[in-house]
């Protein structure tokens, strides 16, 4: 097993309730990290708990939506390099001696790193692929996240390389915790789209949920995937759907 030194990496997560998972996610960058922020949203279980013990600071933070947590997170931190983590991704081994390596030379200001999901027991091969995020990036070069809630975008101002080596994304416990999400998180879409001024189109709720389906399933080759490929196309096409339909609904109640 490598053995490594603190490096100059503060590692940012945001959390409410992880407490199965948080501590994959610290283990497997505690001894790189000098530092690990998390943004706490009054969790009730013991996941502050669980971050403590692998030293972490822990801050109580009402919740703001995903990239307002998450810049709080970012400004909270004091090391030279920022890693920024879901509580529920795990950082492999060989990505951790590229993240090594990518410090210690300093090559750009921001590193992608391609997620892969771990989904129903398996890792997924083909659907949800590639998933390059930028996650490691320069203080210095003004890291913000952005984008629309819950899907934030990492902005940087500098040179960005890839990192080799995977994110494991260990995503949903059952089925009906992914498709629950696929509720929600189409409901947050459809409330930022209409924040932002997007206007329901009755073409995007008839056309883009069935391409949503054949993009994931048949042009990245989620098929590959079997039963859980077919699963993942599906959630993907009913996300699609709905984030239209609740954005018709929002529009609707404003006019009434």
């Amino acid at each position: 097993m490598t053995e490594y030194k603190k490096l100059p990496l503060s590692v940012a997560l945001i959390s409410f309730n992880e407490e199965d998972d948080i501590a994959n996610t610290l283990d497997s960058i505690r001894d790189i990290a000098s530092e690990i922020i998390v943004v706490d949203s009054h969790s009730t279980d013991r996941t502050c708990e669980i971050a403590r013990g692998y030293g972490a600071k822990v801050f109580q933070e009402e919740w703001k939506g995903h990239i307002a947590q998450k810049n709080s997170a970012f400004d909270k931190c004091g090391e030279e390099w920022i890693l920024s983590l879901d509580c529920d991704e795990v950082v492999t081994g060989e990505l951790k001696a590229s993240i090594v390596r990518a410090i210690e030379t300093g090559g750009a200001d921001g590193y992608y790193i391609n997620r892969r999901t771990v989904y129903l027991g398996k890792l997924l091969k083909h659907a949800w692929q590639p998933d390059w995020k930028l996650r490691l990036v320069k203080r210095s070069a003004g890291p913000r996240w952005e984008g629309y809630n819950p899907h934030d975008v990492l902005r940087i101002k500098g040179t960005t390389e890839r990192l080799r080596g995977d994110l494991l994304h260990y995503s949903y416990r059952d089925i009906h915790d992914h498709f629950g999400k696929v509720v929600t998180y189409s409901r947050i879409v459809a409330d930022s789209y209409r924040e932002q001024g997007k206007k329901f189109r009755i073409y995007n709720l008839i056309f883009n949920p069935p391409y949503a389906f054949v993009k994931e399933y048949l042009l990245k080759a989620g098929v590959l995937d079997g039963f859980r490929g077919f699963l993942v196309a599906l959630s993907v096409s009913l996300y699609t759907f709905l984030k239209y339909l609740y954005l018709w609904e929002i529009e609707r109640a404003g006019q009434e």
